[in-house]
């Protein structure tokens, strides 16, 4: 018994520390779309534009975090599907731990107005052929995607 007791306590502190040291993170963002144009945000802390999301909270879904993100970046409310386009590796330089899905929108309310704020300084839609030239790659890689139908990379 106290063996068994000793195994259950030593796998516990070992995934524990693979947990610290092997840590995945998983970050969630949206595409919306508006005919031939995307939706970008301009963040106060990271260089260029790119789709609205952020990290996955435990106990949410993906797809709940990038809707919760774009409300709370944007104003705006996903009312209809929004489809996963992806999951991407995102080596970012910082991790080469981190994953990013995306998700696809075409029907969606404004709920408040955008209001710049200490995280987004800036939100506007851009034509997909007309995009800004300070965005971030992995962003540009998905609206070629996604308006040409090829199939998506594996990286952000």
């Amino acid at each position: 018994m106290q063996q068994k007791l000793y195994s259950r306590w030593r796998m516990k502190i070992y995934l524990a520390l693979v947990g610290v040291w092997r840590r995945m993170t998983l970050g969630a963002r949206m595409m919306l779309v508006d005919g031939d144009k995307v939706l970008l945000v301009r963040q106060s802390y990271v260089r260029g534009w790119q789709f609205p999301g952020g990290g996955v909270e435990p106990g949410e879904t993906a797809l709940e975090a990038a809707m919760r993100e774009t409300f709370e970046e944007t104003g705006l409310q996903v009312t209809g599907e929004a489809k996963l386009h992806g999951v991407f590796h995102n080596n970012n330089g910082l991790s080469i731990r981190d994953h990013v899905c995306l998700f696809v929108a075409d029907a969606f309310d404004e709920v408040q107005p955008f209001k710049p704020n200490a995280e987004i300084v800036e939100m506007d839609w851009f034509k997909q052929d007309e995009l800004p030239d300070e965005m971030n790659d992995g962003a540009r890689r998905r609206v070629e995607e996604y308006f040409t139908a090829a199939p998506p990379s594996q990286n952000w």
